[in-house]
């Protein structure tokens, strides 16, 4: 399964690449309008992407009345993203996308690099926004905290049906002249290749921890990006900032991804899920075995 990051992908502006996906993630929508940051909000460099768009978005109001009629009208799944400054925030939103059959999963941003964040706790926002729908929730964590596998287990117990790792990190990058920081807010949100190992080992460990479907996101520009995220225990892949300068990007890595998989023995991708886990269940199952005696001549 592949969708896109949110964030990464205007459906409603390059429709016929949002049908290439198995599911397209909206932008993070929040209960008011919001304008964002002030430009300069993207800047490249050497191994990814900043950016501090900071949540710019109808709100939800207009959201619902003008954005998701058109969304639906693609004719495929959509998941929304919400996001918000307060518990509340969470739960108004998610009970309104309750009603709306548009709508086929709940993804809550919990680790936006580029907002205020709200001061409540996963737990408190994934049980309010669990007793506020019905709907699928996925809980949208950054890998910039002490226990990535411990937050991932409070958002499960809490409620959370999967989640969705890792967001962007936070970072930093200077005028090649001037030396002042190229984004207008200093630092962004970073993406890009360089954040694959960072994926990888939070996909590794929340999956370890929670057992729960995950959407592993974090630089997939191929195939075998894809299937290594899926081996440490990904469900679906969701691709990124490879999206700006490849549209074609969903077609290539499904195939891709095909590929690889029949490659290292697998008849499907989903197939592979969890195998780095059984490589290393077995490789330490093997150096706790004794060492045989040999018998006595």
């Amino acid at each position: 399964m592949i969708l896109n990051a949110s964030g990464c992908l205007d459906a409603l502006a390059a429709p016929d690449v949002a049908r290439r996906l198995d599911a397209f993630v909206t932008k993070t929508v929040t209960p008011l309008p919001r304008e964002g940051n002030a430009p300069v909000r993207i800047a490249e460099t050497d191994a990814g992407m900043l950016n501090s768009i900071g949540l710019a978005n109808p709100g939800i109001d207009r959201f619902l009345a003008a954005t998701l009629p058109r969304l639906a009208e693609l004719a495929i799944r959509l998941w929304v993203s919400v996001g918000g400054f307060a518990t509340d925030d969470y739960a108004d939103l998610c009970r309104r996308l309750d009603e709306r059959d548009e709508v086929q999963v709940i993804e809550l941003n919990l680790s936006c690099p580029n907002v205020e964040g709200p001061e409540e706790t996963v737990v408190d926002i994934v049980t309010a926004a669990r007793a506020s729908t019905g709907k699928p929730l996925f809980a949208k964590l950054s890998a910039a905290v002490p226990d990535v596998a411990a937050t991932a287990t409070a958002a499960a117990e809490a409620g959370a049906d999967g989640l969705s790792l890792v967001n962007t990190i936070r970072g930093l990058a200077l005028d090649e002249r001037t030396l002042a920081p190229t984004l207008a807010t200093a630092t962004g949100g970073y993406s890009g290749p360089a954040l694959r190992p960072i994926a990888l080992a939070a996909v590794f460990a929340a999956y370890r921890a929670t057992g729960l479907p995950i959407v592993g996101m974090g630089g997939v520009e191929t195939g075998r990006h894809a299937l290594e995220l899926i081996a440490a225990g990904a469900s679906a892949c969701a691709l990124g900032t490879v999206l700006f300068a490849d549209p074609r990007a969903p077609g290539r890595v499904r195939t891709e991804l095909a590929a690889e998989s029949r490659t290292h023995g697998f008849e499907t991708p989903l197939a592979a899920r969890g195998a780095s886990h059984t490589i290393v269940s077995s490789l330490l199952s093997d150096k706790t075995k004794k060492p045989a005696i040999a018998s006595e001549m």
